[in-house]
């Protein structure tokens, strides 16, 4: 396999993850743990992997002067990113957390074309306004639960600031990856993060009682830690370094695709014309983005 074609797997699988996310961890908020709390949670176990994974792989020290954008792409990724969505999924339905996730891509061709000078070519725009498109038929035509969802405006805003934050992390981070190591650069914004998200985390973990947590709940906390926050970011960061951020983002718009999926086979959804016609639009844009320009 080449190592483009790994980099778009790395990018199918962490979006994958990020799918399934959003019903798994729906389940534990706030019946076993606080939102806030769960952003702490993760980015304390996502630290621990990532320099465990660091001692085998790296050994590149990083320059001081890059430390402010590592701060800069923490505060962005591991902080506000974090905060917006564990609060917006909790506010908000899986649902509605998978098909806002398609808006990244759009920040992230704005922020390309702005910051990296990345050449949008006319099959770029096409593929990722279908993309968008058929989002859009799976909002405004296709069944929508609500069941779980106290404040879903609320959450959906939040949500946004998630995808605009993505967005802008890929966005910063894409030049570090050009110098260091992303095993080492992401070690290092976990790290910075534990004490970013602390005075708002610390209380709401401490609080947990996790000797009347069952099995149920133990297995989907572990999912959000190792799954959705320590794999997905190195599969991301990964794909990241060998492609564009708009190619790594364009993946964003199979999440609806797989939440279905997911929600039909536990017997939680139902498949209809509808959402088959918008997964072959969605289908169809992430193609022509992820073909190389000749």
């Amino acid at each position: 396999m080449s190592k483009n074609n790994l980099a778009l797997l790395a990018a199918f699988t962490a979006t994958t993850i990020y799918a399934l996310n959003h019903t798994i961890a729906k389940v534990v908020m706030p019946k076993f743990i606080e939102p806030l709390g769960f952003v702490q949670l993760r980015i304390i176990g996502a630290a621990i992997l990532f320099w465990i994974v660091s001692f085998f792989i790296t050994k590149d020290k990083i320059k001081i002067k890059d430390f402010k954008k590592i701060f800069l792409a923490t505060c962005i990724g591991m902080f506000i990113n974090m905060i917006a969505y564990i609060k917006g999924l909790s506010l908000t339905t899986p649902i509605n957390a998978g098909l806002i996730s398609t808006l990244t891509p759009l920040f992230v061709l704005i922020l390309s074309y702005i910051f990296l000078k990345e050449n949008i070519t006319p099959k770029k725009v096409i593929g990722i306004s279908l993309g968008f498109f058929g989002a859009i038929i799976l909002v405004i035509m296709g069944d929508n639960y609500t069941k779980n969802a106290p404040n879903p405006f609320f959450g959906n805003i939040l949500l946004l600031i998630n995808c605009l934050c993505y967005g802008s992390f890929l966005i910063v981070i894409k030049n570090l990856l050009a110098k260091y190591h992303f095993v080492n650069l992401v070690k290092w914004m976990f790290t910075i993060g534990i004490f970013l998200n602390l005075p708002f985390g610390y209380d709401q973990l401490m609080s947990v009682e996790w000797k009347k947590i069952p099995f149920d709940g133990f297995w989907r906390i572990c999912f959000v830690v190792i799954g959705t926050t320590f794999f997905t970011y190195l599969l991301n960061i990964y794909a990241l370094k060998r492609l564009t951020p708009t190619k790594v983002v364009i993946f964003a718009y199979m999440q609806p695709i797989i939440a279905i999926i997911y929600a039909v086979v536990s017997e939680n959804d139902k498949l209809d014309l509808v959402k088959v016609i918008s997964c072959i639009v969605i289908l169809s844009g992430v193609y022509l983005v992820t073909q190389k320009t000749r």
